[in-house]
C-alpha cells in the first residue's frame, strides 16, 4: 500500500533525507508545520488520513485503514480551508519535476545555482525549493527558521522569500530573489522576482507579471484568474473536497485580476472586495496607496458591516515612530490617488499585524477581532 507519511521535523536535512527515503519506498509525504499546537497537528493528522508518522524517536504507524495514495504522488501540502479544517492538496511527481523544470527556465538558473530553503518546508514555497534544486542538480542548504544574519552569510546565489523576510535583508547578498506570499512592497530590487500562485498551482507560475514556460493564463467572464499547466495540482486529499481544476485543465484561482500587455494584474482575493455605499473597492489598491503614507510601516483594508454604507472601509496600521496619523490626513491622503470613496473611514493602530507562515495578512482575523470588540 502506498502510504502518506508525515514529517514531523523541524527543517533540516533530515527532512530532505527522510522525503527521499519515502519516495524511494513509492509513498507521498506531508511535512508537518512545526508551529502547530497538538490540538491542531492531531487535527491536520487525522483530517488528511496520514498512515505513518516520521518524528525525533523515528518512524511509526498512526492509522494504516485510511485511503491509500496513488502511483505517482508525490506530497501531500496542507492548506487552511473556509471552514478552517486543512485542505491536502496533492502534488505528483510529475508535477513537481514540471514546476520545478519551468522555474528553472523562466530564471535561467540551473546545476550552477546554490538554493536556500528558508522558509517553512510545511508550505509550496519552501518545499518547492527542495524540488527545484534536486530537480536542477543545483546546490541546496536548508535553514531552521529565517535568521537574517545566517541567511546572508549563507553564500546561497537563489533564495525565496515572502515581503516581510526580504525587507530584513540586504538583497545584494543573493543573485536572483523570487518573492511570493504577500502582496510585494511598492519597489522592488533588480534582482527580485515577483511571483504569482497559490499551493494548488505548485506554488509560483507567473513571473513579473508573465506566466512561466508551459503556463496559460485567462481571465474569466467575471473577472476570475484561470490557470492551466503540468504543475497544477492532481486532488485534494480531502474526498469531499470538489477540485478547484476543471474538465478544461484550467485551475480556478479565486483571485480577480486583469491581463493589459500580456501582463497579468493581480486585483485582490474574490470575497475580499468591499462593497461601500454602492461602490467597489479593492483592498489591495488602499493599501498599495497607504504604504506610502510616510506615518504608515504596515497596513492592512478590510470591509466592515456597517448600518449606513453597508460596509466600511477599515484600515489597520503600524505606525512609524511615536505620532498616529488622523483619519482625516489618511482619507485625504488615499483621495489624492483613489476615489474618495476608497478612503478609510476608521482607523485601528496595531504593534503587528496578524500574518500566516508566508507573510499574508489574516484579514479574516482583523475584522473577527473588530466586531468582538464592539
Amino acid at each position: 500500500m502506498r502510504e502518506l507519511v508525515a514529517l514531523d521535523l523541524a527543517s533540516s536535512n533530515a527532512v530532505a533525507e527522510n522525503v527521499l527515503r519515502e519516495w524511494d519506498s513509492g509513498n507521498a509525504v506531508m511535512v508537518v508545520d512545526q508551529r502547530l499546537p497538538d490540538g491542531a497537528r492531531r487535527t491536520l493528522l487525522h483530517t488528511l488520513g496520514v498512515h505513518a508518522i516520521v518524528d525525533s524517536s523515528g518512524r511509526s504507524t498512526l492509522d494504516s485503514s485510511t485511503e491509500p495514495m496513488t502511483e505517482g504522488d508525490a506530497v501531500v501540502i496542507a492548506t487552511s480551508g473556509t471552514s478552517g479544517l486543512p485542505k491536502g492538496v496533492v502534488h505528483t511527481h510529475a508535477g513537481l519535476r514540471a514546476a520545478s523544470l519551468a522555474s528553472a527556465a523562466a530564471l535561467g538558473a540551473g546545476a550552477e545555482a546554490h538554493w536556500l530553503a528558508c522558509l517553512p518546508l510545511a508550505h509550496i514555497g519552501g518545499f518547492g525549493v527542495l524540488t527545484r534544486a534536486w530537480h536542477t542538480g543545483a546546490l541546496l542548504t536548508i535553514h531552521d527558521g529565517f535568521d537574517p544574519t545566517v541567511v546572508v552569510a549563507s553564500g546561497a546565489s537563489h533564495v525565496s522569500l515572502v515581503a516581510t523576510a526580504m525587507s530584513r535583508i540586504d538583497t545584494r547578498a543573493f543573485r536572483r530573489i523570487l518573492l511570493g506570499g504577500a502582496r510585494p512592497p511598492s519597489l522592488v530590487p533588480d534582482n527580485v522576482t515577483v511571483t504569482y500562485g497559490l499551493t494548488e498551482s505548485c506554488g509560483g507560475v507567473v513571473y513579473d507579471g508573465r506566466p512561466v514556460p508551459g503556463v496559460s493564463v485567462e481571465i474569466a467572464g467575471d473577472g476570475e484568474i484561470l490557470v492551466r499547466g503540468p504543475m497544477t495540482m492532481s486532488r485534494y486529499r480531502n474526498q469531499e473536497l470538489v477540485s478547484p481544476v476543471d474538465s478544461g485543465g484550467w485551475l480556478h484561482t479565486n483571485d480577480i485580476g486583469r491581463i493589459n500587455s500580456g501582463m497579468l494584474q493581480v486585483e485582490g482575493r474574490r470575497g475580499e472586495m468591499i462593497i461601500t455605499g454602492g461602490e467597489n473597492v479593492w483592498p489591495d489598491a488602499v493599501e498599495r496607496v497607504l504604504a506610502q503614507h510616510p506615518l504608515v510601516a504596515e497596513c492592512a483594508v478590510a470591509g466592515v458591516d456597517d448600518n449606513e454604507w453597508g460596509q466600511r472601509v477599515v484600515a489597520w496600521i503600524v505606525t512609524k515612530g511615536e505620532s498616529d496619523p488622523v483619519l482625516e490626513a489618511i482619507r485625504e491622503f488615499v483621495a489624492a490617488s483613489l476615489p474618495r470613496f476608497c478612503a478609510p473611514r476608521q482607523l485601528v493602530f496595531l504593534d503587528a499585524l496578524p500574518r500566516t507562515a508566508l507573510g499574508k495578512v489574516l484579514r479574516r482575523t482583523l475584522v473577527e477581532d473588530l466586531s468582538t470588540q464592539r
